[in-house]
């Protein structure tokens, strides 16, 4: 029986990407959520409680964004003895990497930028919280003139964000590819230079 409860919730939080990348936020409720899992919406509010406490167990899944151990890789160590400007572009890549495996998660990002609520809020807090824990883990030495490198990391995640939402749609953006390996491999080479040259 616990087995089950714990697959049912783990649809229904999957349900929560698919139905926030396929309608939005305005389309996003109890109903559609339960639909798209296959319950009964009864579900929701006994294994969370109401759609906000599903939101956040979204929020925090790696259905969503993922995790410093997948970003890092094994390597988290190795990473942490690196030069700032070599650890920012591991981390950089890393993220990359984890994104491009998170069509969802780019559908998201595209609502976000129309859409405001509560739960984007929500959502966007939980990247910022994950930043925030990887900087103060990976970049504890960072001293106050480090702020142009780590200002140049959100500036590069921006960027890669926005060319992973015109992926979407369309297939060049500045002459890169976005349909191809080989364009992506163009958007990794620009980020190592970025940062080496920080």
């Amino acid at each position: 029986m616990g087995r089950d409860k714990e697959q049912t919730r783990q649809r229904l939080i999957e349900a929560v990407g698919m139905a926030l990348s396929e309608e939005g936020f305005q389309g996003l409720g109890v109903n559609a959520v339960a639909r798209i899992a296959g319950v009964d919406k009864v579900l929701i509010y006994r294994y969370f409680g109401g759609l906000p406490e599903l939101m956040e167990a979204y929020g925090k899944s790696q259905a969503f964004w993922p995790s410093r151990e997948e970003v890092l890789g094994q390597e988290e160590e190795v990473i942490r003895a690196l030069p700032k400007e070599e650890r920012i572009e591991a981390v950089l890549l890393g993220l990359l990497d984890a994104l491009r495996q998170r069509p969802q998660t780019i559908e998201i990002l595209a609502w976000e930028t129309v859409q405001q609520s509560p739960l984007t809020a929500m959502l966007a807090e939980r990247r910022e919280a994950w930043s925030r824990e990887i900087l103060k883990d990976l970049f504890a030495d960072a001293e106050p003139e480090d702020r142009s490198l780590l200002a140049l990391a959100s500036l590069l995640v921006a960027g890669f964000q926005y060319l992973l939402i015109r992926a979407r749609r369309g297939k060049v953006y500045g002459g890169i590819a976005l349909d191809t390996e080989v364009g992506w491999a163009e958007v990794g080479d620009a980020i190592r230079r970025a940062c080496r040259a920080g």
